[in-house]
């Protein structure tokens, strides 16, 4: 089955929730977000609408997904620039440089393992590397999600050394994992 990996759309507020719910509701993926099921099933369908119009602004953010030819979303990925002196929104984490940073990496079950994930990135990647000054890409993988941690490193991405206890579940532990532009290399 052939899937187009773009940018989502503001009006694509129904299937970007159902892959949501979907990717929330998935027992390997419960340590991967930082929402439960029950948060965003209560969810009101404005609050859905302004956060899909959000991401699909594209305005230092995007939201890529992939779409098949039955219109169902299989996969998604975030991507946000953060700014020197800020702090980022998805973890807390001061931000010392402008970055990128990944997050709700999620593939439908029946489609791991196809390639989508690393299509999924190839999209988040170019957008973070096309913003004018970003100087890395990261995000934050939890260490009870090896399968994941092993796909971020296929893709490049190193630890950086930084951990935090995982907001759902303090017992276990997250790592930033970055990649740094190619004049930056480690």
């Amino acid at each position: 089955m052939e899937y187009d990996v773009r940018a989502i759309r503001a009006e694509e507020w129904a299937p970007a929730r159902e892959l949501r719910l979907a990717a929330l509701s998935d027992p390997l993926a419960s340590v991967a977000f930082l929402e439960t099921y029950e948060k965003a099933v209560e969810r009101s369908e404005t609050w859905w609408r302004e956060r899909t119009a959000l991401v699909a602004s594209g305005d230092g953010q995007c939201q890529f997904v992939a779409v098949g030819p039955d219109t169902v979303f299989a996969g998604s990925v975030g991507a946000v620039l953060e700014r020197p002196g800020t702090v980022d929104e998805v973890v807390g984490l001061p931000v010392d440089r402008l970055q990128a940073h990944l997050y709700g990496v999620y593939v439908r079950p029946e489609r791991r393992g196809s390639g989508l994930t690393d299509a999924l990135f190839a999209a988040a990647l170019d957008w973070a590397w096309s913003q004018p000054g970003v100087e890395r890409v990261r995000l934050i993988v939890n260490g009870a999600n090896p399968r994941a941690e092993g796909f971020y490193r296929r893709a490049g991405f190193v630890r950086t050394g930084l951990t935090l206890p995982f907001a759902l579940n303090p017992a276990l532990l997250e790592y930033e994992m970055e990649m740094l532009r190619q004049s930056d290399a480690r």
